[in-house]
């Protein structure tokens, strides 16, 4: 049984006000609370799941300190986002990113310029823990890390990747960085560089990079299309080759 006050102060943290104002997130999904429970229970606050999530997961749920309660599925579609909720929601303390001295001579990562959409940072944030990247680079413009739709589309990998909300002039000053690739149209075609470790700027799914973002590259790249009759690539598409060419030439 879940009670009116909870259902309202979960559904205040749909909000980003919310979660800002009381340092807690929303994680959904068997996987997604799984992992959690798995590798970083510390953050969980209150969980609420389903009968069958309970049995199923007794044991785990029994070594916990946090607050678990049964609900049922209606009451789950209470205070979920999901069009068809899937047996848990956790309420999490939100996790400050470490600090951090990356060496971009060692290294490649991403500095996403103004990324809106919360299913891309989602699916970059995994795509950056597959590539072994632990630090991803914001800028303040970007969707936050914790709104629901971002937590979700992770799958769990923003346990494994520090996202850093930062102008990319910050970084630029406090860092030496020889190579800064901007990912755009008509720069040079991205198999035949020789691109080095440093930092790759995505930019806005329908604007691209910032022209005071673009000013600090020391190169500029792009996918070459096989046709020309696609105007672009979505930008957790373009990040996951990119990613997987500078892998590859790390190697």
């Amino acid at each position: 049984m879940i009670s009116k006050s909870q259902i309202r102060d979960i559904k205040s943290l749909h909000t980003k006000k919310h979660r800002e104002i009381s340092n807690r997130f929303i994680a959904e999904g068997v996987k997604t609370v799984l992992e959690i429970m798995q590798q970083r229970a510390s953050i969980i606050k209150e969980l609420y799941c389903t009968q069958e999530f309970y049995t199923t997961n007794e044991s785990l749920l029994k070594n916990n300190t946090f607050t678990v309660s049964i609900i049922n599925s209606k009451e789950l579609s209470q205070i979920s986002l999901l069009s068809a909720p899937n047996e848990t929601l956790a309420i999490c303390q939100i996790i400050k990113p470490k600090l951090i001295s990356p060496n971009f001579d060692k290294q490649f990562s991403f500095y996403l310029d103004d990324i809106r959409d919360p299913g891309n940072l989602g699916t970059i944030i995994r795509i950056c823990s597959w590539f072994g990247i632990t630090d991803l680079f914001c800028s303040p413009t970007t969707v936050e890390l914790y709104n629901p739709k971002c937590i979700q589309s992770t799958m769990g990998s923003f346990l494994r990747v520090n996202v850093h909300y930062i102008d990319l002039k910050e970084i630029i000053a406090a860092h030496t960085i020889k190579n800064i690739y901007a990912t755009v149209l008509n720069g040079n075609n991205l198999y035949k560089e020789n691109v080095k470790n440093g930092l790759i700027i995505i930019g806005n799914e329908a604007n691209g990079m910032s022209a005071e973002n673009i000013k600090f590259a020391t190169k500029q790249i792009t996918i070459p299309a096989a046709a020309g009759n696609t105007e672009s690539l979505n930008a957790a598409i373009a990040t996951s080759i990119i990613a997987s060419e500078f892998y590859r030439n790390s190697l």
